[in-house]
């Protein structure tokens, strides 16, 4: 049963990161974008359809809802930024709501800090990239989802340096979009950094929590066969 359950469903990680790492050599090629494009959304959707098949809780949805919404985006801000906005916007309320169902009982100093910068930082910090742009309200506004995220993330009960440390890289992630759209503008930085990085932190948020929810609440699943 368990070798069962392994073939049956972990195949969609491995199917993620082939996907991840197809994105990230092919997007240099002459492959038509047409291609392309499909072949980065997967890479996040398949991490949704892990977390369905995964857990059925109602906590799981929530994540795969917020990971199908980031897959969306992914192929969406290559053909217009500001509807790749939205949806990752949607995708961080999403988390939101989950993390805020697990939020950890006790803070300690450094960890309320940790959380209250996260916060107020990553929108301020998106501003500044994108001050000289015709985006930057809207970055500012953008980078208030995608901090509170990562502060609900480092303030929930799971993992912290897996699901915490993860929506922390989704931050980095997407500062340095901002900053390829200010002062990294035509650097190698945002080209090279910014996709294995977003995806390592969709990844570890992803596991992160499906694993917590499969131990903290395990699932028998039956397979019934039919005997001739």
């Amino acid at each position: 049963m368990p070798s069962r359950a392994l073939s049956d469903k972990r195949p969609f990680l491995l199917l993620s990161i082939l996907a991840a790492l197809a994105y990230y050599y092919l997007r240099a090629s002459e492959m038509p974008e047409f291609y392309v494009i499909p072949i980065k959304g997967a890479a996040c959707a398949f991490l949704a359809i892990y977390c369905f098949v995964r857990h059925s809780s109602a906590d799981a949805r929530l994540l795969a809802w917020a990971l199908a919404a980031c897959a969306l985006g992914d192929m969406a801000i290559d053909v217009d930024l500001q509807i790749g906005a939205m949806l990752f916007f949607l995708g961080h309320c999403f988390a939101i709501g989950l993390y805020l169902r697990h939020k950890r009982g006790v803070l300690t100093g450094s960890q309320s800090w940790t959380c209250g910068l996260t916060l107020t930082l990553t929108p301020l910090i998106a501003w500044l990239l994108t001050r000289d742009t015709e985006f930057s309200w809207r970055a500012g506004l953008y980078g208030l989802a995608l901090g509170g995220m990562a502060a609900a993330a480092w303030a929930s009960d799971f993992p912290r340096y897996r699901v915490g440390a993860g929506a922390m890289l989704f931050v980095i992630s997407d500062v340095l979009i901002f900053a390829g759209l200010g002062p990294l503008s035509g650097t190698f930085a945002p080209e090279y950094l910014v996709w294995p990085i977003y995806y390592l932190g969709q990844f570890m948020i992803c596991t992160g929590v499906i694993q917590t929810l499969r131990k903290r609440d395990p699932e028998l699943r039956v397979v019934a066969s039919q005997e001739t």
